[in-house]
């Protein structure tokens, strides 16, 4: 095979449109991600009784062991492979807030992101779900979590990833949350992203007394659909108060740019240097 000038630049050119194209595929946010309004769930704690109804009606739709024990203030549980949402009493500057934790359903998941075979998968109308016929247990869902949330039944026979679906499938029958649904404090609101932003500005200036002027989830991690408002600094309650705004996908763009460039653009670079080379050392011998 032999490549003259012509062929050199021709290939180094259609390799630099490639590079291209696929950057501006990957920089390019779908259509339908930009489009769809996701739902979520605001949380008010100042609201919540620590009655652990939450905690109940999750294990019953979803076929889990029902909650063990009352809460003690100072002793926090973490959700787990049994339990996909669990209340906790911390002792604050205004005294016991109870606080409920679960799934944050980041609006650009960490865990859907580092799926090698999109086993976790973020659903167009919001709510992030584990598919389990195309998990394979590598667990790396787990492993880039920054709210430490999906767990694996580590004891089982045929092991699955724990974690809140938001309730999908009552979504897609029009209900609600069962957590949503049987609040009796109605600590917890279902509804759009925009909408719940809407509700927990308006209660904030309501009552400035009664809240922190923050909303928790609405910039970490790129915004998340659990969204928490709080009567004390968010640090009190064990909440991550150091997360980055910008999503964590966000992070492997400059990785996934140089892809193109390392398997199209540097082998075309390194295959036009070798035939030029080639010919110029056959051209030598000829005039020898």
């Amino acid at each position: 095979m032999s490549i003259n000038r012509r062929d050199f630049i021709k290939t180094i050119g259609i390799a630099g449109v490639t590079l291209t194209v696929g950057k501006e595929l990957l920089a390019a946010p779908k259509k339908e991600e930009k489009e769809i309004e996701f739902f979520g769930v605001l949380y008010d704690s100042t609201r919540c009784v620590g009655c652990q109804t939450c905690e109940t009606v999750c294990a019953e739709t979803h076929g889990l062991p029902p909650p063990v024990g009352e809460l003690k203030p100072g002793v926090v549980r973490k959700t787990d492979d049994q339990h996909r949402t669990v209340v906790n009493c911390y002792k604050t500057s205004k005294g016991e807030v109870f606080v409920k934790k679960q799934c944050m359903h980041c609006n650009e998941p960490a865990c859907a992101a580092a799926c090698l075979t999109q086993a976790m998968h973020k659903t167009k109308e919001g709510p992030i779900i584990w598919r389990g016929n195309k998990c394979m247990g590598c667990r790396y869902c787990m492993v880039s979590c920054p709210f430490d949330i999906p767990k694996f039944e580590y004891h089982s026979a045929n092991p699955k990833i724990q974690k809140c679906d938001m309730c999908y499938d009552r979504q897609k029958d029009g209900k609600k949350p069962a957590c949503v649904e049987n609040c009796p404090a109605e600590a917890l609101v279902f509804g759009t992203r925009r909408e719940l932003i809407k509700e927990a500005r308006k209660r904030i200036q309501e009552n400035p007394d009664q809240y922190v002027d923050y909303i928790y989830g609405e910039h970490e991690a790129g915004g998340t659909g659990f969204l928490y408002l709080s009567p004390v600094p968010f640090n009190e309650l064990g909440f991550n108060t150091s997360l980055q705004k910008t999503s964590y996908p966000e992070l492997s763009k400059g990785f996934l740019y140089s892809v193109p460039s390392i398997f199209v653009l540097w082998p075309a670079l390194l295959l036009g240097m070798h035939e030029a080379t080639k010919n110029n050392n056959h051209n030598t011998e000829e005039n020898e």
